[in-house]
């Protein structure tokens, strides 16, 4: 049993974005897979389940919206993969989840109000005890390919590993994920590649 946790301080970074990609597409290899909504607040991955059932989309990897990590854990063993969609800020669970987590995602546009908030969170996990290689940011809402390096060094520089690829800025991306899909289900051929290359290096980054 893997856990996958998508953490980040702030929102319109992703996260869930990502959470929904990664669930769908392990479950397409053939695993078991769980999405946990830990937003009780917001419930955005329980919309976008019922979304993905009402469009008869295949796979639909179960969702389901938890009060808090514990509730969530409970049910682990009963799936190959869990991933915790957290809420979007930095909280003492956003801690707890990436100590329970195998591998935990950071994402970040390329703008340094998110970026520097990104650091911050993944230096804040590494001091709590996370190992450093338990931690991958990947880019997205990247506009240009300077901009996607530019976010790369400086994620580099700050000692974290990225994510190869990024994804763009593109509506595209909104447009399928209200119709209940991934963004790897984009009809847009460039835009699905780009979508299938990042989380296919997110999960190469799941340890064995």
């Amino acid at each position: 049993m893997t856990i996958i946790a998508c953490v980040s301080q702030k929102g319109g970074v992703s996260k869930s974005t990502l959470a929904r990609a990664l669930a769908v597409e392990l479950a397409r290899s053939g695993l078991s897979v769980h999405l946990a909504d830990l937003d009780i607040d917001q419930g955005s991955q329980v919309d976008w389940h019922r979304d993905r059932l009402s469009g008869g989309l295949s796979p639909a990897p179960p969702t389901q919206l938890y009060p808090d990590l514990a509730a969530a854990l409970a049910v682990a063993a009963r799936f190959d993969v869990l991933i915790l969609d957290g809420p979007a800020r930095a909280t003492k669970e956003t801690v707890a989840m990436a100590k329970a987590a195998d591998l935990s995602i950071l994402p970040s546009g390329a703008s340094m109000d998110d970026l520097r908030p990104m650091v911050r969170v993944a230096h804040s996990l590494v001091r709590a005890g996370v190992p450093k290689e338990g931690l991958v940011c990947a880019l997205s809402r990247i506009s240009t390919e300077p901009e996607a390096d530019a976010a790369r060094a400086y994620v580099v520089e700050a000692g974290y590993r990225v994510a190869s690829g990024y994804l763009p800025e593109r509506a595209s991306y909104r447009t399928a994920q209200n119709a209940g899909k991934a963004v790897t289900e984009v009809s847009v051929p460039t835009l699905k590649a780009a979508a299938e290359a990042v989380v296919q290096s997110l999960i190469d980054a799941i340890p064995e």
